[in-house]
């Protein structure tokens, strides 16, 4: 009997051990989810073709800086008139705190005047020579670069500016891409004669520019690679290169040394193309319009309105009153009435 009980606890001994040895074993753990796929990536842009910019914020108008170039002597007869018209609509609506008016001489009542709108006095010489053009055109790159902004746009003081076609056309693409953006006033690309300074070797060089006398703009990605070329005064000496105006050296600078493309587009109009020949159907649709001024008095786009040719020889307040009917000193009309005269 006292065998079969000390095998029994034997037995209970081992069965024992077994049961304590189960439980130090290590529970399992639960098993993480498996990470999400993450999406496909989406295929890079081709070598000329910026993509377009699906599902991306809304463009804001303060994004954009544009620079007005302008001299002394036209305060009065030229940029009265862009005050009076597309200008004066930023405050109120798209544009003016990003506009900038660089000039060449103080000027008190254009102060007055432009009130919500930025005057700067470049300090350049007002005489119309490449060196004077490309001086201020140094100074508006870096008052640019200064403000943060994502777009640079550059017009003349005889252009009037479609704010919302302007923010149209630039909500389709990216700034941080490289986007040059405007229209060639030749039919082929420019050919210049690149010295190295110092007198060392003279190479020829060919590139496309955008007339700055129908406007440009560039992309903040580009504009800051052209910054070994272009900031704190660099851009007059690269305009010495190449002896050319403030418009051709942007091109070279774009074209000639960074190896990015002039997008052209017809929506940007100067005073050197036949501006009658522009239909009178798009002509709101349009980014920019010119004049042909003095020189050539017929040339301006065919748009009808309450306003006759004398009364109104640019037929920039026309083209203001069909888009902003509401402003105070535009006659009562029709809207979008665009008959031909």
């Amino acid at each position: 009997m006292s065998r079969a009980w000390g095998v029994l606890c034997r037995a209970c001994l081992a069965l024992a051990a077994a049961l304590a040895a189960l439980l130090l074993l290590p529970l399992p753990l639960p098993r993480a989810p498996a990470p999400a796929r993450a999406p496909a990536p989406t295929p890079g842009p081709g070598p000329r073709r910026p993509p377009a910019r699906a599902n991306a914020p809304r463009l804001r108008p303060d994004d954009v800086f544009v620079a007005v170039k302008t001299t002394r002597k036209n305060h009065g007869p030229r940029l009265r008139l862009l005050l009076r018209t597309w200008i004066s609509r930023a405050p109120r609506q798209v544009l003016s705190p990003q506009t900038f008016i660089f000039t060449d001489g103080d000027d008190p009542d254009l102060q007055l005047q432009a009130a919500g709108s930025h005057v700067i006095n470049t300090n350049c010489s007002a005489v119309h020579t490449r060196q004077a053009l490309c001086c201020k055109m140094s100074v508006e790159y870096d008052k640019f670069i200064e403000s943060g902004r994502k777009w640079f746009c550059h017009v003349d003081d005889d252009n009037y500016v479609n704010p919302r076609s302007l923010l149209q056309l630039l909500s389709t693409f990216s700034p941080s891409q490289d986007i040059y953006l405007g229209r060639p006033s030749l039919d082929h690309p420019i050919e210049a004669t690149e010295r190295v300074q110092g007198g060392g070797t003279v190479t020829t060089v060919k590139f496309w520019f955008a007339t700055g006398g129908a406007g440009f703009c560039l992309s903040r990605g580009l504009a800051l690679k052209m910054s070994p070329w272009a900031s704190l005064g660099s851009f007059m000496s690269t305009a010495e290169r190449v002896r050319l105006p403030d418009d051709c050296t942007v091109g070279y600078i774009v074209e000639g040394l960074l190896g990015a493309r002039l997008l052209h587009s017809s929506l940007f109009h100067s005073h050197l193309e036949n501006l009658q020949r522009l239909p009178a159907t798009t002509v709101l649709q349009q980014v920019t319009l010119s004049y042909g001024g003095p020189e050539n008095p017929r040339n301006v786009v065919n748009v009808a309105g309450g306003f006759s040719l004398q009364q109104d020889p640019t037929r920039f307040k026309s083209v203001h009153c069909l888009l902003y009917p509401d402003t105070d000193w535009c006659p009562v009309q029709k809207q979008g009435d665009l008959a031909s005269e």
